[in-house]
């Protein structure tokens, strides 16, 4: 698979984060990822529940599956069909149900989009946080790192402060950065939605935490992609 940006939308966002960073001592990172986690639990729960369609649907015409079973012995009464033969049949077809929606999911991105919304925004804010421990928080001298991320096939974006910056703005304050960059990542200008975020989020920061004499770039400007 190859990569989500190419060199001109890379030189772009790194561009905006010298820019915002010129007008606050904060250090912005921005990481874009194609999705935050591969979702195999996903496809076991919706194959577990096509196995439990399976069974519900015997439950509720419970003729059918002996009548069936009766007319393809040649049969003319369904109730001569030995149990363990309804059973096994059972089994197999349950069996069936789960490998074929396994194999329909095998691509993580369907996955992605088929998990609930709730499970997408706590799987992306967990591995927002993770990313930001690892390339922002306490990285800086004064804790001024901020992380910007965008998961793609989640459709969500979090923004995550480290602790000098978190006392001065609060999470609504990211409203219009994150506003921008998920109109353009709708319209499918990636690049511009980071840059759009990371210019706001300058804003922002210039106004709370404005350049200081001597402050210095502590964190690489590039986008970082996963």
């Amino acid at each position: 698979m190859g990569p989500i940006l190419n060199e001109a939308d890379h030189a772009r966002v790194t561009a905006a984060v010298a820019a915002a960073e010129a007008g606050t001592d904060a250090e912005i990172v921005t990481i874009v990822a194609r999705r935050s986690d591969a979702y195999h639990d996903v496809a076991l729960y919706y194959a577990a529940a096509a196995m439990l369609i399976v069974l519900g649907a015997l439950v509720v015409v419970p003729g059918v599956l002996p009548a069936k079973l009766d007319w393809l012995a040649g049969g003319w009464n369904s109730e001569s069909v030995d149990p363990r033969v309804i059973l096994a049949v059972l089994l197999v077809g349950q069996a069936a149900a789960f490998f074929l929606i396994q194999f329909a999911l095998m691509r993580a991105g369907l996955r992605a989009r088929l998990a609930p919304l709730p499970v997408r925004s706590r799987r992306v804010r967990r591995r927002a946080i993770e990313y930001f421990r690892a390339s922002a928080e306490k990285r800086t001298v004064a804790r001024v790192g901020i992380l910007i991320y965008l998961s793609l096939d989640e459709h969500r974006a979090e923004i995550v402060a480290d602790a000098a910056i978190t006392p001065h703005v609060t999470p609504e304050c990211w409203g219009d950065a994150m506003e921008v960059l998920i109109d353009a990542v709708k319209d499918g200008r990636i690049a511009d939605g980071m840059a759009g975020a990371v210019t706001e989020v300058g804003h922002v920061l210039a106004r709370h935490l404005p350049k200081t004499e001597g402050d210095r770039n502590e964190l690489p400007d590039r986008l970082i992609e996963l």
